[in-house]
């Protein structure tokens, strides 16, 4: 109860408080203000009612993004959230454009996008998460590769199972003599980002022939849309490989590669790993970081950030009251649900910087979070 609801239930019935000493009173409402310091105010604001928020994009956290939907809608009835799982480039392009409250995106906003939108949009980063690269071998479990060798096989040169180069990275595997096929998202994806900017990184040539970003030219293979779609064609292809993000690998009891990484390890992506592969992030003042082919042991090479994207100057002081709380609580009591879905919880310096992004919110130029 704020004070001014305080006082209002004082002024309409004052029998109710008659019985009352008027210094404990006093004191109630003094401790009633005080427990609010360092927290946003969850105040609903001025006006009743349901507040509706729209958002779409990167399908990469559409899992966790769904259950902290869900659980907020059950503190918070009278807000109701409707994410899109459209890919990051569509969430880039309907924030821009304006049609939704929010997007959300894998990858950056790179700066013709930013110059497009109406006012400034700010990256929030939600959650860290790895792109998986699953394969359908029959019986064949343990796959490792390296970044050349991956790179290879996306290039469409390593064109079969049986290939030399892979069979010295696997001498305990029966690798079949067996046409490989590439499984690749066809929309614009900030998986695609992260996955293309690892190979970029690892191969310069893979960087000059194919490039990095959200869509790219592919040089062999078959496209699918969104994370789903390439779990599904990977599901029914004999001989594939491709990348997906972590949880839709596992929820399919998919096969999972293990990477080669900086330190020269071979890791699977987990929880642990992509925590490691951000443990000495620095970010931006975008606050945005790319963190494939981390230094450091046990750190998973293909991990990234993923963000929400929103105005930094809302033109719905209701709405974004709403997003603003609801984006402070994804930072805090959100963080909790990451690792049973297979993402990892924001580093404490991270919390810090974006805590600070968040109170800087505003609509019309007035702050959306107060008592912070």
């Amino acid at each position: 109860m704020d004070m001014r609801n305080s006082q209002r239930l004082f002024v309409s019935r004052p029998s109710l408080f008659s019985g009352l000493p008027l210094l404990a009173f006093a004191l109630f409402v003094l401790l009633g203000c005080e427990s609010s310091k360092g927290r946003p105010s969850m105040e609903t604001g001025s006006q009743p009612g349901t507040v509706s928020l729209n958002g779409a994009g990167a399908t990469f956290p559409f899992p966790l993004y769904s259950k902290w939907m869900s659980e907020y809608n059950k503190i918070n009835p009278d807000v109701r959230i409707n994410y899109q799982s459209i890919g990051s480039g569509g969430g880039i392009r309907q924030v821009t454009a304006g049609t939704v409250d929010f997007g959300a995106s894998d990858a950056p906003m790179d700066a013709d996008s930013q110059a497009k939108a109406s006012g400034t949009i700010d990256h929030i980063p939600t959650t860290l998460g790895a792109v998986a690269v699953s394969y359908n071998l029959a019986g064949i479990q343990g796959l490792k590769l390296d970044g050349d060798t991956l790179t290879q096989i996306f290039h469409g040169k390593i064109l079969r199972w049986n290939d030399a180069k892979l069979a010295a990275l696997n001498p305990d595997l029966k690798l079949p003599d067996q046409a490989i096929t590439v499984i690749y998202r066809s929309d614009g994806s900030g998986t695609t980002a992260v996955f293309t900017d690892y190979l970029g990184t690892v191969s310069p040539a893979w960087k000059a022939e194919v490039g990095v970003g959200k869509s790219v030219r592919w040089p062999v293979g078959l496209g699918a849309k969104g994370n789903e779609g390439v779990t599904g064609q990977l599901k029914v292809s004999p001989g594939s490989i491709g990348y997906i993000e972590l949880a839709y690998a596992l929820q399919n009891k998919l096969a999972i590669a293990a990477i080669k990484n900086k330190a020269g390890q071979f890791v699977l992506p987990d929880v642990a790993a992509v925590t490691a592969a951000a443990s000495e992030v620095s970010l931006s003042e975008a606050l945005t970081a790319s963190i494939v082919d981390a230094a450091g042991p046990g750190a998973y090479p293909i991990s990234s950030f993923t963000y929400l994207l929103v105005h930094r100057d809302a033109k719905d002081r209701r709405k974004g009251e709403a997003l603003a709380r609801f984006l402070w609580w994804a930072l805090h009591d959100g963080q909790k649900f990451s690792s049973a879905l297979h993402y990892a919880p924001l580093p404490a310096s991270v919390t810090a910087k974006v805590e600070s992004r968040l109170r800087s919110l505003t609509a019309g130029g007035q702050v959306l979070l107060s008592g912070t």
